[in-house]
């Protein structure tokens, strides 16, 4: 007696189909992995930072101008006037334009635009914005700014070391 095999070459098929698209998958799920880690940047961890002072706020038609001065580690004393724009009516979030200051102790001038967003919660507002210093380092920045003590903290995260 002849034994029969029976093949299926559609099962054969989809399993051989099934295994390529689970290593597809996984493939995808390691390189992704790798790009979050290798471009991803560390925000628990600031570079620097300080507590600068408000020096004066000029409110406008939709926007205020705002200048700040104070110490900042690894760049001594800076002097930053920002724009800052309300978008929506209840005032409580917008943009920012502005420019920053500072000389060094060798008497190298650094500065940098700025650019971000704010939002408000009562008395206390949230800067985010990037910087591009002359000098080839870009830092992400966020300041918690307290209007009624005109005082902000500072951290920033540098994004791209300086050139020089």
């Amino acid at each position: 007696m002849s034994k029969v095999v029976v093949e299926f070459p559609i099962l054969a098929a989809y399993n051989h189909k099934s295994i390529k698209m689970k290593t597809n998958i996984f493939s995808l799920l390691i390189a992704i992995l790798i790009c979050g880690f290798a471009f991803g940047q560390d925000l628990t961890n600031p570079k620097g930072g300080g507590v600068i002072d408000i020096i004066t706020i000029i409110p406008s038609d939709g926007y205020s101008d705002m200048v700040f001065e104070g110490q900042i580690s690894g760049y001594g004393t800076v002097y930053v006037a920002f724009k800052v724009a309300s978008i929506n009516s209840s005032k409580n979030s917008g943009t920012l334009d502005g420019q920053g200051r500072t000389i060094l102790e060798n008497g190298t001038l650094i500065s940098t635009p700025l650019k971000g967003t704010w939002k408000r919660m009562g008395a206390n507002v949230k800067f985010y914005f990037t910087d591009a210093i002359n000098n080839g380092a870009m830092n992400f920045v966020m300041w918690d700014v307290n209007l009624l003590n005109k005082k902000a903290d500072v951290k920033y995260f540098e994004l791209h070391e300086a050139e020089n």
